[in-house]
């Protein structure tokens, strides 16, 4: 434990009392019990300075002092405000309740009435350091914890990231597209949210999830799914059916990553015009991951060379997002996204095929 006596013998503290024979008895009294921090001012002002700079574990504050009385260097105290505010021991000839209380207010910790007995003096200091010195291990233990989970859950969330795009790579193989698509798919998500004004935490989650907006794909056929040429009406109705697929496998999971990766599985080929699929939802029925996703989604498939097509220009892309505000794409999502298009060319070309 932190307070044990070397530890306390270590301690570090300030003492302000404006006759220099108090400091030297204090001085004395203290060094002779083994404390070797001490820190004496006759000059309320640099003891102020000295605690701003450098926070003692304890303070022993005389009251009645000119210039800047006790009272005053209280308040000033107050008002630095540090994290941990150190224990006071008011040192004091006025043993009167209405100095004590106002000393208490400004938050004095304990009393010392002038003369004061050595052994008196000794106890109350060790005991406020005792105590104060454990406080501030289980701060330090408290904050150190903070920043053990805080790097834990970063780890934890870069491995569910890795997971889950390495997930969605899988379902993106089947149909042949390239690796890098669904990681490109997901930091556009990010921007694009970020620019909606979703906080950096949802943007983040978001950018996990929607890698795997086509995880359904896993449960549609082979010949229809890598079939060359055009589907006929039955076969394009089974390839939509990925949108259910997908989040239903994802739908019961008790990530928040999954469940999102679920919802935009379902609703990124909803139109705003009410004619996508699978559900037909219209405008804002439309969840706003799905809404984002679907125009991050086809943007890159735009861009990206594939069996059937060259890849489109940078200019014929927008063009294309930009002609399907208010039919394919909710015109707010588009109109970020021609806010951010350098950003998302950088990540086009951050993360090329």
């Amino acid at each position: 434990m932190i307070t044990d006596l070397l530890d306390i013998e270590s301690a570090n503290i300030l003492v302000i009392d404006d006759e220099a024979i108090n400091l030297e008895i204090i001085e004395e009294l203290l060094s002779n019990y083994g404390y070797k921090q001490l820190h004496l001012f006759s000059d309320a002002e640099e003891g102020i300075a000295f605690y701003r700079q450098t926070p003692p574990d304890l303070v022993l504050l005389d009251i009645n002092m000119p210039v800047l009385s006790g009272f005053d260097v209280l308040q000033r105290f107050a008002e630095i405000k540090l994290n941990l505010m150190p224990p006071v021991i008011v040192i004091t000839a006025l043993n009167d309740e209405k100095n004590r209380l106002q000393a208490l207010s400004l938050g004095a910790k304990d009393f010392l009435t002038k003369p004061f007995c050595d052994e008196e003096v000794l106890l109350r200091v060790h005991n406020l350091l005792e105590m104060f010195l454990a406080h501030k291990e289980n701060s330090h233990y408290a904050s150190n914890l903070e920043q053990i989970v805080e790097k834990r859950t970063e780890d934890l969330l870069a491995t569910q990231q890795e997971m889950i795009e390495r997930l969605g790579l899988a379902a993106e193989y089947r149909d042949n597209d390239t690796a890098a698509h669904t990681i490109r798919v997901g930091r556009y998500v990010e921007t694009i949210a970020l620019g909606l004004g979703l906080n950096a935490k949802k943007s983040k989650m978001l950018r996990f999830s929607a890698p795997m907006h086509d995880m359904g794909k896993v449960g549609i056929p082979d010949n229809i799914l890598l079939k060359p040429g055009k589907l006929d009406d039955g076969e394009w109705e089974i390839m939509k059916k990925h949108a259910e697929y997908g989040y239903d496998i994802l739908k019961n999971s008790s990530s928040l990553i999954l469940k999102n990766a679920g919802v935009i599985a379902l609703s990124h080929h909803e139109k705003w015009n009410g004619k996508g699929y699978p559900s037909g939802l219209k405008a804002d029925q439309i969840p706003l991951y799905g809404r984002i996703t679907a125009a991050a989604d086809v943007f890159d498939a735009l861009m990206m060379s594939r069996p059937y097509k060259p890849a489109w220009s940078l200019d014929r892309a927008v063009a294309l997002i930009n002609e399907e505000a208010g039919q394919h794409f909710d015109p707010s999502i588009v109109k970020v996204f021609n806010q951010v298009i350098d950003q998302l060319v950088l990540i086009k070309e951050e993360y090329a095929d």
